[in-house]
């Protein structure tokens, strides 16, 4: 009788080890797979849904054979191919060859803008439109934000030297440096650029 209890004891310790090692390793387990969760779902492996839908919501590519054209008297409205000023805003449409693969959505800035020139005792006087790949989105975010707009246009114009208004290709470095000002505004205001293009309608230096 008195020799049944030590012969247990090793045994309950032993059974204390192997439960403490099991609930360790159940834990680590645990802790792995919380942690292979967290790195998925913010590299974007799960979750993908998600992101995809947050995406739709956003400006969308117009491809050409949805191009709609302006009526007469349209502020706005899908043209063709172009050239001018271009800057990124937002995501990029991909180029490939004979012509432009999306829709050029235009917009006429109006009223025209009035600036002093850097260092300089001329005035320019530029009538603006912009074109974007992008649905109606960008347009109205262009519209929504007017007046910020049209202070960093004026800005730009302000800061533009006045040997750069009098050729060719000082107006189209001009055009690229409109282009990323608006686009600056709209990515700050509404976390997307998406103009591509801006062009002068009109440019008197007085």
């Amino acid at each position: 009788m008195s020799d049944k209890p030590e012969a247990d004891a090793p045994k309950k310790k032993g059974g204390k080890k192997k439960m403490l090692v099991m609930i360790l390793g159940v834990l680590v387990l645990l802790g792995g797979g919380v942690g292979a969760g967290v790195y998925a779902s913010s590299s974007g492996l799960i979750g993908g849904h998600g992101a995809a839908k947050a995406e739709d919501n956003g400006p969308k590519l117009v491809p050409k054979s949805e191009q709609k054209r302006p009526k007469e008297g349209d502020e706005g409205g899908h043209g063709g191919g172009e050239s001018g000023g271009s800057a990124s805003g937002g995501k990029h449409p991909p180029s490939g060859g004979g012509g432009d693969r999306y829709a050029s959505n235009y917009f006429t800035m109006d009223p025209s803008f009035t600036s002093n020139l850097k260092d300089s005792v001329h005035i320019v006087q530029i009538g603006l439109a912009v074109s974007t790949p992008y649905d109606d989105t960008v347009i109205e975010n262009l519209k929504t934000n007017d007046i910020a707009v049209r202070s960093a246009v004026l800005l730009t114009l302000g800061d533009t030297p006045e040997d750069q208004i009098f050729t060719s290709e000082g107006k189209q470095q001009l055009q690229g440096r409109l282009a990323k000002a608006i686009n600056a505004v709209l990515e700050q205001k509404e976390g997307f650029g998406g103009i591509s293009n801006v062009y002068f309608t009109s440019f008197v230096v007085q």
